[in-house]
């Protein structure tokens, strides 16, 4: 059997037994072709520390922007996502290693270190002018200010909203969502995310089962169809240039939003690691530097008090 042959049985084990979702295995399926065919290798053995060192490498000099006219075009694969080459190349030695082939042991690979991450954040100021700026009574309206209110009140990843069906019940404060490694949670919503979503379903007259729909020019049937994550990125980007909103917003940073805003509050980290569907609360942590402010407080506060 060669490598290529294992590639594929290992991808199948992804969908089937592991449940990892169509793209994460089409990621996956790219990372390793791409690894199989620099290294050319054609058996688990051939699978070694040198040739893995040698991708790395090669990786390591790829431009960001192949093919791109841009200025930037000398930019270099980030280390991050180099990351993600290693990471599945360990995890098909991990599928090899208990298929019984020998090959090299996962271990082996370390990944790259990376900077701290960097949080796109927006003030509250900013965060309530986006929140306001769908204006009026009309279905684009309603919607978009439905999926503003939604994102806000959970902290949704946005393949999570686009998901979502129509067939909510409003008259409760929570829903689960099925979220990253096809893992369920619950989440809440606010008064507003309910009186917003209820709105926006009450103007709609199509039977589409998504709950966020294309609405289209005058909303004909024809014009609908489930949202895709492209779509609401472009939406939350219109949003912020007419709020006046000059940083980058994406779902993200309102998912962001989300997270320091129960920070902030009092909400524990382990709390708002169950909210986000985070498997790891290291991926929380992130967030922490919320609570500097307030541990500076506390500090000048209480510290050094009896010196003179």
């Amino acid at each position: 059997m060669t490598l290529d042959d294992l590639r594929s049985e290992f991808l199948e084990h992804l969908e089937i037994e592991k449940g990892r979702s169509v793209k994460t295995v089409e990621n996956y399926d790219r990372y390793l072709r791409r690894f199989i065919a620099y290294s050319k290798a054609k058996a688990p053995k051939d699978i070694t520390e040198r040739s893995v060192r040698d991708f790395r490498m090669w990786l390591n000099r790829q431009s960001a922007h192949p093919g791109s006219k841009k200025a930037n075009e000398q930019e270099t694969l980030k280390r991050k996502t180099q990351n993600y080459y290693l990471i599945a190349l360990r995890a098909f030695l991990k599928f090899l290693a208990k298929r019984g082939h020998t090959s090299l042991s996962p271990e082996k690979i370390d990944l790259a270190k990376v900077g701290d991450r960097h949080l796109d954040l927006i003030s509250s100021q900013e965060l309530s002018r986006l929140m306001a700026a769908p204006q009026g009574s009309g279905m684009q309206a309603l919607r978009d200010r439905a999926i503003m209110e939604l994102f806000f009140s959970t902290g949704l990843r946005v393949s999570e909203l686009c998901a979502l069906d129509r067939d909510i019940d409003l008259d409760r404060e929570e829903m689960s969502v099925r979220g990253k490694g096809d893992k369920v949670r619950v989440v809440f919503l606010s008064s507003d995310a309910k009186k917003s979503v209820k709105a926006y379903l009450d103007k709609r007259g199509d039977i589409e089962e998504a709950l966020f729909i294309s609405t289209g020019k005058g909303f004909s049937k024809k014009d609908g169809g489930r949202l895709t994550p492209r779509s609401v990125e472009r939406i939350i980007k219109r949003y912020a240039v007419k709020a006046g909103i000059t940083k980058k917003v994406t779902p993200h940073v309102i998912r962001h939003s989300f997270a320091t805003d129960l920070l902030e509050n009092g909400a524990d980290l382990r709390s708002v690691q169950a909210l986000l569907g985070h498997a790891n609360i290291t991926t929380t942590q992130v967030y922490t530097h919320v609570t500097d402010k307030h541990l500076r407080d506390v500090h000048k506060a209480f510290h050094g008090k009896r010196r003179k």
